[in-house]
């Protein structure tokens, strides 16, 4: 894990606050009389934190989360750092030692087996024996006496004995009388009485060896133990929280598609029977998440017509989006889609292929909505008392009101919306994308989602948040598992680069999972309006590699429809949200196979399931850009994945990459194998420096497995 450093300074607790008010002057403040001596450490920038501890981090089940700090103490005296940490349900606290990086910096590695809330803090102290320990072996060094400093140690292990218990203390005594015997310095062997060197941690050792001096009091089990048994006044951080979620939250692949489009007959409305007969196309293409725009009954008045048009006829089905009818509101099902022991069905058949149904939560409502006469007060209204509808100028929406969160029944409102919530997930549904949330109020979502985690941790939440970035960057500290990105508009080497290392390795990493989407129902981006293929296809490599998180609308996508609804538009020509589509999914010009491959890849190698490794690595044309993944908490040549992408949709382009094979594990000095995955062509590459050429009418990109083979040795050098 990328060491990051927050930019706020958190101040730590220790175990006396030494500082009194004065009456202003700059007098010293007297220390309070204690028995132990005040803490020496200083602990600071403990990461992962949101906020300064007021919101909780991010994780995942299965993670080896990263918790880091810096900590030091005045003069040369060694820390003792120690991570405490424990589940909400846990009565008890499991400590992790901390390991020095260097200049002041430690990490502890520590696992996340469950879901719900988990507490951390960080603990630092001078420790005593490691200390004296790091000196003896100096002055053994340097060929000095170490007499009086064999007693020093002596002293520190009797101390510990005395706290000790059974036959840590019959240890600790029996090595103390060795110092205190010690004839030959640091070779003298240990009295017969003390425990095996393999009890102090060893392997590959004898029970009956008797070990010498220097090899118990340097063992790092020894070093361990008297650590924690050490006297002294500990430096303590605040507490910090952690959300845990289920590893889907984590690495995911959506895959967006209307209902109403499903129908093998043209033109005619699809059922939830007719998406049941496509989950076996979705397997196929690799996605484990399939989402469904509202499934709800669609009102009538001011229902929108095709290309979104102010007047419908009777035949059109209106937006998704303009929930509620005659029929019921957020808890009905359309009746044109089928029956709720219908979606029953298909969320169980999905289940089976390994694929979680995503439910649309759009908290508004059309003007048949049963909340519009049975709550009148939950919606605006104008002088005239009619309701305002929803609007967002130049734009204007009246088949939709949006619901009025200040309204003097805010109580019953959020209760409602909890309720609807509440009766999905009792329906089986465990993933939720949630329209527009930015236009609802932080503390509603921040007391739903911290609600409804508490009784279902399992539940994950995408934010579908375009808007300013500390927007979305607040609906992810309060609690959305994933959000929408900028990706669909960053486009040049540049903005990419820039873009995701700030999701990676700033302080948004601790908090804002990412999920990227090249196109959305509301959004055909300009760099796809061109139809080619090259366009689709590397668009789509890039957010299935930038990110361990993606999703697609499809079959818009994988078919490459690319018409706009007028120039300079976003908006799709015979747009789904207002139509009835007929999609050849059997086209030869469709991408699934492509996207089957590119999501298999991503199943079987770890590296692209994290996001924390990403590095971009240089390359000497702009057209083209380099990224490397590898697994988790460090690199490592088992699973490294290289993509290589030309950003030019219409040219070949060439040119050198420059591969940082440091970061990646690799040794530079021996040739090694980059297998592309996507054409399985293997090359093999010297150094970091190697060449490369992108031809966008073949495939525009590699994602390449490197692979450095071990070097082989002959049995007789195997034998030295």
């Amino acid at each position: 894990m990328a060491t990051r450093r927050s930019t706020n300074r958190r101040v730590v607790r220790q175990d006396d606050d030494l500082a009194r008010p004065n009456d202003g002057a700059a007098r010293p403040a007297k220390p309070a009389k204690t028995q132990q001596s005040p803490p020496r450490a200083v602990i600071e920038h403990v990461l992962p934190q949101v906020d300064c501890g007021r919101r909780p981090a991010k994780a995942t089940v299965g993670d080896l989360l990263a918790i880091e700090a810096d900590a030091f103490a005045d003069g040369h005296d060694l820390l003792r750092c120690e991570v405490r940490y424990r589940h909400d349900t846990d009565t008890k606290w499991s400590t992790s030692l901390m390991t020095s990086l260097g200049n002041d910096h430690w990490r502890a590695m520590v696992p996340i087996e469950s879901l719900g809330r988990y507490r951390f803090l960080v603990s630092a102290k001078v420790d005593r024996f490691a200390t004296w320990s790091r000196d003896l072996k100096a002055r053994a060094s340097a060929g000095q006496d170490l007499g009086i400093e064999l007693l020093i140690g002596a002293q520190l292990i009797e101390q510990a004995a005395k706290k000790a218990r059974g036959t840590d203390r019959l240890m600790l005594s029996t090595i103390s009388v060795g110092l205190r015997s010690a004839t030959g310095g640091l070779e003298t062997k240990m009295p017969e009485a003390t425990l095996s060197w393999a009890a102090l941690g060893a392997t590959e050792v004898g029970q009956a060896r008797k070990e010498s001096l220097g090899d118990v009091v340097y063992s790092e089990k020894l070093g361990r133990f008297l650590g924690g048994l050490s006297e002294g006044t500990a430096t303590t951080s605040d507490t910090f929280a952690i959300m845990v979620d289920p590893a889907k939250a984590r690495f995911s692949t959506w895959y967006e598609m209307f209902p109403r489009s499903t129908s093998s007959t043209p033109d005619v409305h699809g059922t939830f029977a007719d998406v049941r007969d496509k989950l076996g196309y979705v397997e196929k293409m690799g996605f484990d998440v399939l989402y469904l725009p509202p499934v709800h009954p669609i009102g009538r008045t001011g229902r929108k017509g095709p290309e979104g048009a102010v007047s419908a006829g009777t035949a059109d089905p209106g937006s998704p989006w303009a929930i509620g009818a005659s029929e019921g509101g957020h808890k009905a099902i359309h009746p044109a889609l089928g029956t709720l022991e219908d979606f029953h069905a298909l969320i169980k058949d999905a289940a089976v292929r390994g694929i979680d149904v995503a439910m649309d939560l759009a908290f508004q409502v059309s003007p048949d909505h049963p909340w519009v006469s049975e709550h009148p007060d939950w919606f605006r209204h104008r002088p005239d008392g009619t309701i305002r509808h929803a609007e967002n100028p130049p734009k204007s929406y009246e088949d939709i009101y949006p619901l009025d969160f200040d309204t003097p029944d805010w109580l019953g409102l959020w209760t409602e919306l909890l309720e609807v919530v509440r009766y999905w997930i009792a329906q089986g549904i465990r993933v939720f994308r949630v329209d527009n949330p930015h236009t609802k109020p932080f503390a509603f979502w921040e007391w739903l989602l911290t609600t409804v985690k508490t009784e279902a941790p399992e539940v994950i939440f995408l934010s579908e948040a375009f808007t300013r970035p500390r927007v979305m960057e607040q609906l992810a500290k309060i609690g959305f598992s994933q959000s929408y990105t900028y990706f669909t508009w960053r486009v040049s080497k540049w903005e990419l680069e820039s873009y995701f290392n700030e999701l990676s390795h700033s302080d948004l990493a601790a908090y804002l999972r990412p999920n990227l989407w090249p196109n959305t129902p509301d959004i055909l981006s300009e760099e796809l309006q061109s139809g080619d293929r090259a366009a689709f296809i590397s668009r789509f490599v890039l957010a299935a590699t930038l990110g361990s998180s993606y999703g697609i609308y499809g079959p818009a996508f994988e078919l490459q429809e690319h018409l706009a609804r007028s120039p300079g538009s976003e908006e799709y020509a015979h747009s789904e949200k207002y139509q009835v589509r007929s999609w050849d999914r059997d086209s030869r010009k469709s991408l699934a196979s492509f996207i089957g491959l590119v999501n298999k890849i991503r199943r079987e190698h770890p590296a692209l399931q994290f996001n924390d490794t990403l590095k971009f690595h240089a390359v000497d044309n702009e057209q083209i850009i380099a990224y490397s993944k590898s697994r988790p908490n460090g690199p490592s040549a088992e699973d490294v994945v290289v993509i290589v992408v030309n950003l030019d949709h219409s040219y070949p382009q060439s040119g050198w990459v420059e591969l940082d094979l440091a970061s990646l594990g690799v040794d530079w000095r021996r040739p090694y194998v980059m297998h592309d995955l996507l054409t399985d062509a293997h090359y093999s590459w010297e150094g970091g420096r190697n060449f490369v050429s992108l031809d966008p009418s073949n495939v525009p990109c590699h994602i390449f497995s490197l692979h450095q083979p071990a070097i082989r040795r002959s049995p007789v050098e195997g034998a030295r």
